[in-house]
């Protein structure tokens, strides 16, 4: 089985939100729900990826049911509090590290490349720290400070929702990604903070006067976590095919989201959506960047996934639909985890 590393998931917030039980039970034995738990990522064959800790708005927007018109624009939920955002943060990151101390032989969080490469070598899944929407980060990046101490090495500066930082896409269809404003100068410090640090940005969610501050800012490869191609789902969270462009030659990623929403050419979300929708957005990232430039960021607890695939478990359907696209077993293992591995050995070096 081709092991893979996903660049995105929000199971900390899924198990954060949970209160019939504990984060270790329904990481051990899961609970019927969500995505993603130890036995359904060991049939899988996933073998690590971006945890993302995302704070989550004060009244969550249903968007199975928003997201389904012949067009939409979903409204954003207000700017969240920076207190309210460190609560949660703090909430999230903790149960990750309370997981890898109940499970020591299951999961690692991983702070370099080695330690993603020795966890996968020693059938551990290598979670690595990932923030989606800088809300907890304080303008003088303290708190920056403290979470790259835990383990964080991947930041997308929003979500969506705007911030201090920057102004996130709305959920809008059908819609360029040129929505709004770029980075603020606290913006431009939290680019110029993680390049110090050497934490990967993540450009989903981002608007595109943002997308090219970070482009004109950074000496890191430039990478989208979990985002799709404009051309095949006129989305505002997809990537146009000069965004895609711009990626390629700074020798970045992008991660394959999963949700149905960004891979249908009619935007909308729902399960019954084919593994050839998720083909052909590959075919045309292959087309556009190569293939050291593709890879998955599933969105695995965070939106609706094609019922072909379902959960974590279902990785291998997809792989098998890849095959029968004619792509080579050396091009799946690219995609399915070596291509994370060299971005990740280039940005955090």
């Amino acid at each position: 089985m081709i092991s893979v590393f996903d660049g995105h998931n929000d199971t900390l917030l899924r198990f954060a939100m949970q209160t019939a039980s504990t984060p270790e039970a329904l990481f051990e034995k899961g609970d019927g729900k969500g995505h993603f738990d130890l036995p359904r990522a060991r049939a899988g064959g996933f073998a690590g990826g971006m945890f993302a800790v995302f704070p989550p708005p004060r009244d969550m927007p249903d968007m199975s049911r928003s997201m389904n018109g012949a067009a939409y624009d979903m409204p954003l939920p207000p700017p969240l509090p920076h207190h309210g955002a460190g609560d949660w943060t703090a909430r999230m990151v903790a149960i990750l590290l309370r997981l890898e101390r109940a499970f020591p032989n299951d999961l690692a969080i991983c702070r370099s490349a080695p330690d993603i490469r020795a966890a996968m070598a020693s059938h551990k899944i290598a979670a690595v720290l990932h923030i989606e929407g800088a809300e907890a980060i304080d303008r003088d990046l303290m708190m920056l400070d403290v979470l790259h101490a835990v383990g964080l090495r991947s930041l997308g500066l929003v979500w969506s929702r705007p911030n201090i930082f920057a102004h996130g896409v709305p959920f809008r269809f059908p819609s360029s990604p040129d929505t709004g404003d770029g980075l603020t100068e606290a913006g431009r410090d939290l680019v110029r903070g993680c390049n110090q640090r050497r934490i990967l940005l993540d450009l989903s969610h981002l608007n595109e006067k943002g997308f090219w501050d970070v482009a004109a800012l950074t000496d890191a490869p430039l990478v989208a976590t979990h985002s799709n191609v404009h051309a095949l789902c006129p989305s505002a969270r997809n990537l146009t095919d000069k965004q895609l462009d711009a990626i390629a030659e700074s020798k970045g990623v992008v991660g394959l989201n999963f949700a149905t929403c960004f891979l249908r050419p009619d935007g909308q979300m729902r399960a019954d959506t084919s593994l050839d929708d998720m083909v052909r957005h590959l075919d045309a990232l292959l087309e556009r960047l190569g293939e050291d430039g593709v890879a998955f960021g599933s969105d695995f607890d965070g939106a609706i996934v094609p019922a072909e695939v379902g959960s974590v478990a279902g990785l291998p359907n997809l792989l098998d639909r890849m095959r029968q696209a004619g792509y080579s077993e050396a091009l799946l293992a690219k995609i399915a985890h070596g291509n994370w591995l060299s971005l990740l050995e280039r940005s955090w070096a």
